[in-house]
């Protein structure tokens, strides 16, 4: 099944319907001189795809550069000096 895709003209019209189907079908494109602008979801679809996936820690200890034996050099800078 494609994704349904209106006009910026047809959703405007149609913004209840637009709604409607977003929430029940899924994602509704909408496009401008025939290329996507936006896509309408639901908030369910919304929140399933913004959902936090874990935090940094567990993201660094998952990288599959972990124990790889990667090597990064610092530049050779000088210290800043700070008054304490």
């Amino acid at each position: 099944m494609s994704t349904p895709v209106w006009t910026v003209a047809e959703a405007k019209a149609r913004f209840s319907e637009l709604l409607q189907r977003a929430q029940a079908e899924g994602p509704q494109h909408i496009t401008r001189h025939g290329r996507t602008t936006a896509v309408v979801v639901s908030p369910a679809e919304w929140e399933r795809k913004n959902k936090r996936k874990g935090n940094l820690a567990e993201f660094l200890m998952n990288s599959p550069l972990r124990n790889s034996g990667l090597r990064v050099k610092r530049l050779p800078m000088k210290m800043r000096k700070v008054d304490l």
